[in-house]
């Protein structure tokens, strides 16, 4: 007499995740350097061998070209922002500040930040609130001879912003979450000359009520 063994029904429930808007206020000016079209452009003709012609320096110009830009779909307005991914980089990365036990591999495939996506910047941003002005700084290019160069950038002495964060519950939780988000405020900042590079600019904090995204 055959015995039919019937096989056991796999169930997989479907990944527990809470969205959160988390607000973040500025402890330090915030530094933004956007990699230019002119200085693409220049990049790939010295790829291309072609030779470099001199041009006029624009302060204005350079300032301007420095800045990530999110255009409105449907006015048309222009708005300042930052690239999501420095903030993602920096919560992930404030898991050094805690024991062996939070492993940032671990952070990046179940913590996840949303920003703005639009025509007129090729990667999500998150919209920084503030008022900017230029910086003017001296730099030390690469190479032997270190030669000394000026750069024109936007800086936001104060300046906010909101991160839409995405975390998978059974893996942390939202007091963790907060927590790490203000760590790599504090620890390593975003923006140019952050404390990441041993600089003091680009550090901020969690400010007010985190509110859940239905």
């Amino acid at each position: 007499m055959s015995t039919v063994t019937e096989a056991a029904t796999i169930q997989i429930d479907r990944i527990a995740a809470e969205t959160w808007r988390v607000p973040i206020e500025g402890t330090a000016p915030l530094i933004v350097h956007n990699f230019s079209e002119k200085s693409k452009r220049q990049m790939l003709e010295t790829q291309q061998g072609k030779k470099k012609l001199k041009e006029i320096r624009d302060p204005q110009a350079e300032y301007e070209a420095a800045f990530y830009r999110i255009a409105d779909p449907v006015s048309g307005e222009i708005r300042n922002g930052f690239p999501v991914t420095a903030f993602k980089a920096a919560t992930t990365g404030a898991a050094r500040f805690y024991d062996k036990s939070v492993s940032m591999t671990a952070l990046r495939q179940f913590l996840f930040m949303r920003g703005i996506l639009t025509d007129a910047d090729p990667q999500q941003l998150v919209e920084i609130i503030g008022e900017p002005r230029m910086r003017e700084d001296v730099v030390r290019l690469g190479g032997p001879s270190r030669s000394a160069d000026l750069r024109y950038r936007p800086e936001f002495p104060q300046w906010s912003t909101v991160l839409e964060v995405t975390f998978v519950k059974s893996s942390i939780s939202l007091g963790s979450v907060l927590s790490l988000v203000d760590a790599g405020g504090l620890g390593i900042g975003v923006g140019e000359w952050r404390p990441e590079k041993r600089g003091e600019f680009g550090t901020y904090r969690v400010a007010g009520e985190a509110v859940q995204v239905p």
